[in-house]
């Protein structure tokens, strides 16, 4: 066998489609069930489930919507260490359960009206389990797929793990939109509960589809080579702290630019609806609009990065969110529908889309095998912690009130140019398949920044 080229098994595109679709339902699952969370505690959460003021309650929701984030990290190290031992397929199923199942029950709280602070508390609660679970999705996901695909598709074939979670977005927004034009008190009474306990139909469909895939040949042939390398038997967290520690940090600095997303759908949301007074169906059909077309354009990206590079195509998309934000705030400004949804678009559709679908191939690529979910997860989930949060420090920065959206656009711009300098940092992988970048990387850890001449793109014959 090969040592500098992937297996034909790795090659195999009906193999890649599978594990591609898998990806996409679960993630669809997932972040269906996070957006219709983070548009409840926009619209929802902050008159129902919180006492005291409008802004109080309004900061409160959003402090909730980021609680997850805290936990991502804590559920990216325990399932990305499981997957790493145990298998992709068994901790993304586990994902799927956690995820429904808490999301559902949400549905079926109580407000703070009948059970008083008891209400707040199983919110947060239920919102942590979320957070664990989406701390091994998108990481779990990538791996998969990534580690499924031909070694020059593994760009396209990447970007429908997060192609998932952009449709579980959609189909949330699309879902609130109904529900948003409700008349108030129906909306407040019982409206709201229907987006959370219509999550079992999706929850069904990803489970009996994730069911069907198999473990990467890959990582199949790791676990058979472990039994005769001692280090290998110890925990995938601990041989990552020991052999790629400064990888994860460098990820998390890369994925930094996904704070757009929670700047723009969160502290967008609340600046456009409760300070310039645009309707929640407008900004919703924006979000909708915006997002579908980021599907093709993000599956284009990882096309693209498989042919110039990863670092070219997030670079590019990075610094056109550090000033296309400023746009999509302006044009809300305006209170022209024409003009933000271009804005949106722009920035979404285009920039945004063009780093986020490069990421799951780039990030998975940074680690070897036995701890690539756990390395993929810590870092991603990281990140996430700052993205969680930033709608809240962005309000906390406005004075409390959601009047003025500068230092929103400027913390945008910061974590976007953060990002730019971890990318530049970073070693070009996309020409490598990952046998050989393991095979190169004895002797010297998968953070090295050391330049080497990567060669032409490996070809796996017809049929891909």
């Amino acid at each position: 066998m090969s040592t500098d080229v992937d297996t034909p098994h790795d090659s195999d595109g009906a193999g890649a489609r599978r594990a591609a679709q898998a990806a996409f339902l679960g993630g669809t699952l997932e972040y269906y069930d996070f957006g219709i969370f983070l548009t409840a505690s926009s619209l929802v959460f902050n008159k129902i489930m919180f006492s005291g003021d409008a802004t109080s309650a309004t900061l409160l929701s959003l402090m909730t919507f980021g609680l997850a984030y805290v936990a991502r990290p804590l559920g990216g190290v325990v399932l990305g260490d499981l997957g790493d031992r145990f298998g992709r397929k068994r901790i993304l199923l586990a994902t799927l359960l956690l995820m429904g199942g808490a999301t559902f029950l949400v549905g079926c709280l109580p407000t703070y009206a009948t059970a008083g602070v008891l209400a707040p508390v199983l919110l947060i609660v239920l919102r942590l389990l979320q957070g664990i679970s989406a701390g091994g999705e998108i990481a779990g996901s990538s791996v998969l797929v990534v580690e499924h695909a031909p070694p020059d598709r593994r760009g396209f074939y990447g970007s429908w793990a997060i192609n998932g979670p952009i449709a579980g977005f959609v189909l949330s927004s699309l879902v609130f939109v109904g529900v948003a034009a409700m008349p108030e008190d129906a909306l407040l009474s019982w409206g709201w509960r229907v987006p959370f306990w219509a999550s079992v139909v999706v929850l069904a469909v990803a489970y009996l589809v994730r069911r069907t895939i198999e473990e990467p040949e890959v990582f199949v042939r790791e676990v058979a080579q472990a039994s005769s390398d001692p280090e290998a038997r110890t925990p995938p967290v601990w041989q990552l702290l020991r052999h790629h520690a400064p990888a994860v940090p460098r990820l998390a600095a890369c994925a930094l630019f996904t704070t757009v997303n929670t700047i723009v759908a969160v502290f967008g949301l609340t600046y456009a609806t409760g300070t310039v007074g645009l309707s929640p169906s407008l900004m919703l059909g924006v979000s909708v609009v915006a997002n579908v077309l980021a599907i093709p354009v993000q599956t284009l990206a990882g096309m693209l990065s498989d042919r110039v590079g990863r670092r070219p195509v997030m670079i590019v998309g990075c610094l056109g969110c550090a000033a296309g934000t400023s746009g999509y705030f302006a044009a809300i400004t305006t209170q022209h529908p024409v003009l933000i949804f271009a804005a949106a678009i722009v920035l979404t559709s285009g920039f945004y889309s063009l780093a986020n679908g490069v990421y799951p191939a780039f990030f998975v690529e940074m680690f070897a095998t036995r701890v690539r979910y756990t390395g993929t997860a810590m870092g991603l989930q990281i990140s996430q912690l700052v993205a969680g949060f930033a709608p809240a420090v962005a309000l906390a920065l406005a004075g409390g009130e959601a009047t003025h959206w500068a230092p929103a656009a400027v913390l945008t711009a910061v974590v976007c140019g953060i990002s730019v300098l971890a990318i530049l940092s970073a070693r070009e992988t996309a020409r490598t398949p990952l046998r050989a970048l393991e095979q190169r990387d004895r002797g010297r850890p998968a953070w090295s920044g050391v330049p080497r001449h990567d060669g032409p793109p490996h070809h796996s014959g017809p049929g891909r």
